[in-house]
């Protein structure tokens, strides 16, 4: 870099039906770009996540009156994610901060992350000390996740933080040779390593719209969590298996030798055999789903497809200054 070119900060925020918070984000994208244009240059990257509402044309009038932006529209809905992912890979700066749309990760944060980077952090993670507007379930529900996934061995992924962080360039280098089709990126960002620290801010209720994160989607984000994440659920259904056939056989054991030592009934009959089978074919299904999972997703990763398409940018002879880099090399 030339020293009398400004380090560039990207501020990358994925957009999915966000037409109502859209003027609320790009008010604090501006004010936050303006108070960061101090010290350093900064581009704002917003992806359009195959929306069906007014965010795409939102994006497009933004980036017609602000020089600074940079707008990717993908092909469909790729989810959240993915998204994120692209954002990354459009991104050009020497650090670069994802935030989400609706506000709920509040601006004025990054200036304290990009002071955590001005003193050599390559990752500085945010970490929610409290959750406004969000009820008691969701906050339940958010917490047995970080302690499920922690527990199971992705021990690197902060408790209570999102995907609001600030990545020097290259810690998002080695991040993107990455190419997991499954993606967990706050597990992801968390296994690549480099020097990491965190800031801890108030998580703000959303500016406008709706939640696009409910129980269904939780839920499979939790399941890609893990999966991509930890083996011990094979570990674990190897593990019950053995207990239950252990189990079962030890009470048939037991059962045969009581009806040759003392005569009678074999173990207690009819009852004990439709125990076994029940159990012991419960276990084995449970087992047979676990291992699916895993297969299911060998399965999607070795198609090696790209992980997303974009439709539209709104500056296209400036976009390819990164291209999305071979994550699955032949």
């Amino acid at each position: 870099m030339p020293q009398n070119q400004r380090p560039l900060i990207s501020l990358v925020a994925p957009c999915y039906n966000e037409s109502e918070a859209f003027p609320h984000l790009r008010r604090e994208l501006v004010k936050l770009a303006d108070l960061l244009e101090k010290e350093f240059a900064v581009e704002i990257v917003l992806v359009d996540d195959g929306s069906r509402d007014e965010t795409w044309p939102q994006i497009q009038e933004f980036a017609r009156g602000d020089s600074r932006v940079r707008g990717a529209a993908l092909s469909r809905n790729f989810g959240h994610q993915l998204a994120l992912t692209c954002g990354y890979d459009v991104a050009r700066g020497d650090a670069v901060v994802c935030m989400d749309a609706d506000l709920q990760d509040p601006p004025e944060a990054v200036v304290e992350m990009v002071e955590k980077w001005k003193q050599g952090y390559d990752v500085v993670h945010a970490i929610r000390e409290q959750r406004e507007g969000e009820t008691r379930f969701k906050l339940w529900t958010a917490s047995l996740f970080y302690r499920t996934i922690r527990g199971l061995g992705a021990s690197r992924v902060k408790a209570d933080s999102g995907d609001f962080r600030l990545l020097s360039r290259r810690a998002l280098e080695a991040l993107r040779k990455m190419g997991e089709c499954h993606r967990f990126v706050r597990g992801m960002v968390g296994w690549v390593g480099f020097k990491e620290t965190e800031i801890r801010y108030r998580r703000k209720a959303r500016v406008a719209g709706e939640t696009k994160y409910p129980l269904r989607k939780m839920v499979r984000f939790a399941a890609d969590a893990i999966v991509s994440f930890s083996i011990i659920p094979l570990r674990l259904s190897f593990a019950a298996a053995a207990i239950f056939s252990a189990v079962i056989l030890g009470y048939l054991a037991l059962g045969a030798m009581r009806h040759l030592i003392f005569g009678g009934e074999f173990a207690t009959g009819w009852p004990s055999l439709m125990l076994a089978v029940t159990v012991l074919g419960a276990a084995n299904l449970v087992c047979i789903g676990i291992l699916g999972e895993y297969v299911g997703r060998i399965y999607e990763q070795v198609k090696n497809r790209p992980l997303y398409f974009i439709r539209e940018m709104t500056n296209p002879l400036e976009s390819a200054a990164r291209e999305p880099p071979e994550r699955n090399p032949e």
